[in-house]
């Protein structure tokens, strides 16, 4: 079994990121989680389903600005946290700088 993810955290405590919009980069990274829940995978594969994950954290960029917020530092590292644990949860041996290696943030 594995143990319980808390999603990032640093994120959910920091108002200056707006709840609506950290969850959807909990939702990115919860397809990554489903994926690897429900699918036979490579190491390949996950690193292919962490580089769609990354393109749509890349895509709310905008929209973080638009409310007054960006992905800077806390947000990278809060990120980064929360899919390392994911990747440890799994058993997945893939660096977290490769795992999220098409970050424009």
């Amino acid at each position: 079994m594995k143990k319980e993810i808390n999603y990032l955290v640093d994120m959910y405590r920091d108002a200056y990121y707006p709840d609506f919009l950290v969850d959807k980069v909990k939702e990115a990274i919860k397809a990554v989680e489903h994926f690897l829940e429900t699918e036979t995978y490579t190491t390949e594969s996950v690193q292919y389903k962490l580089d769609a994950m990354t393109e749509k954290i890349n895509d709310l960029t905008e929209e973080f600005y638009a409310h007054d917020s960006e992905i800077e530092t806390v947000a990278r590292e809060s990120i980064a946290d929360t899919v390392f644990l994911v990747l440890e949860a799994y058993k997945i041996d893939i660096d977290i700088e490769e795992a999220i290696r098409n970050r424009d943030w």
